[in-house]
């Protein structure tokens, strides 16, 4: 147990540790630090909560349209009529969630019935979250804590005699089977400890007076919102979710959470109120030359750049909320990603043999047999420009290595994931690997075809990356079946790092300003490829418009 120091600009305290499920999911990926901060409810950014002009959190309409069914009892067709539940929600937004609720309310209805049949009491919506842990202590403790909380997110549902307690976690896709025994376990236990109480945002919770009973059994379902899949994840008596609790270690993965000093660079930099004091992540104040804007923070990848040059609703819909329609991958993205992982595969060997000293495999698993041909000649091409040729065994390397920026200025934290950077003789180099079958390249250039080149370009002269200047590169790796291509950029030649930065203001210009994600689509864009367009009017008449069909 260990002495929680508040980073400098935050305000607030540390007295209550406020720990859901998620924070305890093992993820290298992410930082144990800005995790450790999440968990402190009442510490904060000063000043007034930042401006949210468009809704960003997927399940909001979701969830309003819920409450108003289970707990208000209209039904969802009166819910979807009331402009209340979508505040701040874009079209693709309404349409989405008016769909999931449907789904997820027909996977209720229809798990309810199974359990009339066969003869059980039926289990009716709890309103009101349940809360493990939340006795406030006497005094401070090492870590400063007074209250501890352990809560759960999700739908709660209970039995009128209140001895089985049941919540189902909705996932945004298909249902997620693969949850982490230690996340089940800490649900799990949660539903069998808590109490019904309100936690206001901000504040420590209060338990709503008693008598509580204790349940006698426990199930965590989860659901899939694209499908309306269902999965029992847990379905245990109060015994057997004690000694799950105990088995999975979760009160020694809480206090190693609770006691995270590392800082780790990651994903978490958005929404971490000890990001203007971290020094675990570089700042380049002004690299996407735009100024902030009177909103919270936010993440940016060039991929999110190019989307949003697409289809403005699109990127909104599908890379801020995470919204997909579950459609097949088509073959060229699905080559791609094959191509990818072998070579990812390959170049985390520490043996660090060159791919021409490798022999090729006779199929390469996710692809159809008409697919293999044209990706293992890919990777037959790759060959002659493995990296590893002639490089020292004491350069490193880092394949997808995941580079993050802070951008004050702009207020934006940018994630790039590189295919590969490794040392070279003092110097780094970046290489980005593309698949495709077309000779195409753009008039502009090669950062305008590959604007992460762009961006890779001005990590390396901006320091972000180590390495002598003079002696590093930006390397482009195109893979077709019938050739390849090897390209360099020099990230020293000015005339190079002027065009990188020009590209970058003139992608980031619109995607800054905008407030609610409504641009047409651009003329190139095709909507029959669009993963959100069946929720998306504008997407539906320009299909129509082109070929006459929806």
């Amino acid at each position: 147990m260990t002495t929680f120091r508040k980073p400098p600009h935050a305000i607030g305290d540390s007295s209550l540790l406020r720990i859901s499920p998620s924070l305890v999911r093992p993820d290298a990926a992410r930082c144990p630090l800005g995790r450790a901060l999440r968990a402190r409810a009442l510490v904060k950014a000063p000043g007034r909560l930042p401006a949210k002009p468009v809704q960003d959190f997927s399940f909001s309409p979701f969830f309003a349209l819920l409450d108003a069914v289970e707990n208000d009892g209209r039904s969802l067709d009166e819910a979807a009529e009331d402009p209340a539940n979508f505040r701040k929600c874009t079209p693709v937004h309404v349409a989405w969630a008016r769909e999931a609720a449907h789904r997820y309310l027909t996977a209720r209805t229809d798990r309810e019935a199974a359990r009339g049949v066969a003869g059980h009491s039926p289990l009716l919506p709890v309103p009101i979250a349940w809360v493990a842990g939340s006795k406030k202590l006497a005094q401070p403790d090492a870590r400063g804590v007074t209250q501890y909380e352990r809560t759960v997110w999700g739908r709660g549902y209970a039995s009128q005699d209140g001895l089985v307690r049941e919540i189902w976690i909705p996932s945004l896709g298909t249902v997620k089977r693969d949850r982490p025994v230690v996340e089940i376990a800490a649900v799990a236990h949660v539903l069998l400890t808590g109490t019904p109480s309100l936690t206001p945002f901000g504040a420590p919770s209060t338990p709503l007076p008693g008598p509580h009973v204790r349940p006698e059994r426990i199930r965590v379902i989860g659901v899939g919102l694209t499908d309306g899949s269902t999965e029992t994840l847990a379905d245990w008596t109060a015994e057997e979710t004690e000694h799950r609790y105990l088995r999975a270690e979760v009160a020694a993965s809480m206090a190693e959470l609770a006691d995270a000093t590392e800082a780790r660079p990651s994903t978490d930099c958005v929404r971490c109120v000890g990001l203007p004091d971290c020094m675990a992540v570089h700042r380049v104040p002004g690299l996407l030359g735009v100024d902030a804007t009177p909103r919270k923070r936010r993440s940016l990848s060039v991929s999110d750049l190019r989307a949003y040059g697409d289809c403005a609703e699109r990127y909104h819909a599908a890379r801020v909320l995470k919204l997909r329609d579950g459609r097949t991958e088509n073959a060229a993205i699905r080559r791609g990603r094959v191509v990818d992982a072998w070579l990812n595969e390959r170049h985390a060997d520490p043996a660090r043999a060159s791919c021409r000293a490798v022999p090729l495999p006779e199929r390469l698993p996710g692809l159809m047999d008409g697919e293999q041909h044209e990706a293992l000649a890919m990777l037959h091409r790759h060959r002659a420009h493995c990296p590893f040729d002639g490089l020292a065994e004491h350069e490193t390397v880092e394949p997808q290595r995941r580079v993050v920026v802070y951008d004050s200025r702009a207020d934006v934290v940018l994630v790039a994931d590189c295919d590969l950077v490794h040392t070279d003789r003092g110097g780094v180099v970046v290489r980005e690997t593309k698949t495709t079958m077309s000779t195409y390249t753009h008039a502009d250039g090669l950062m305008r075809q590959y604007p992460q080149l762009a961006l890779a370009v001005l990590l390396v002269s901006e320091g972000v990356l180590g390495g002598d200047t003079l002696r590093s590169r930006v390397e482009l790796e195109v893979l077709r079946p019938d050739g390849v291509r090897l390209e360099e950029l020099d990230p020293h030649d000015a005339r190079t790092t002027a065009r990188a930065r020009a590209l970058l203001v003139e992608l980031a210009a619109g995607w800054a300003a905008d407030r609610d994600y409504r641009a047409a689509p651009s003329s190139g864009t095709d909507c029959r490829d669009c993963e959100v367009h069946r929720w998306c009017s504008t997407g539906r008449r320009r299909i129509e418009t082109v070929d006459g069909a929806v």
